[in-house]
């Protein structure tokens, strides 16, 4: 009688990949689209809209990190806005902006960057370094970055 293994062909090892190597940096955007502490909210929401973002950063003029402005943001200002009858372009975003910003590393493995991101309940955070903006990740680049890896092993 013959002994059937139920266990599947092995993958051929050349097709693991190490992803201990995987970063935050291989696939945090760049090329951000920030605002000024200064600019109006209005201004920031036909940005939002234009872009088709939901956020981004906010800076000084040395590029340093001062808060994080959203949607969710904007849709509090519009709210309060017509609950006190008060004009849009008089707010600035240094009124309405996120000041305490979680920030990650950007040499942190992307798939702990996904797990701060559960544990967050966060759709990005920004990547500083020496004190200066330098990238973003957000959910979607860890999205691109799983499915780059699909057919692997996630040894």
């Amino acid at each position: 009688m013959a002994i059937k293994s139920f266990q599947g062909p092995r993958r051929d090892q050349q097709n693991t990949i190490n992803t201990e190597l995987i970063t935050v940096r291989q696939y945090m955007t760049t090329n951000l689209i920030t605002f000024r502490p200064d600019q109006s909210v209005e201004e920031v929401i036909d940005a939002l809209i234009k872009n088709k973002i939901s956020g981004g950063p906010v800076v000084n003029d040395n590029n340093e990190l001062i808060g994080i402005i959203s949607e969710g943001d904007c849709i509090k200002q519009v709210s309060d806005s017509r609950y006190y009858n008060m004009p849009l372009s008089d707010c600035s975003v240094k009124e309405h902006m996120v000041k305490n910003v979680e920030t990650i590393d950007g040499n942190m493995n992307v798939f702990d960057a996904a797990n701060k991101f559960l544990e967050s309940k966060r759709r990005r955070f920004p990547i500083v370094e020496n004190g200066k903006l330098v990238g973003q990740i957000s959910q979607k680049d860890i999205l691109k970055a799983a499915l780059k890896l699909k057919g692997h092993n996630w040894k």
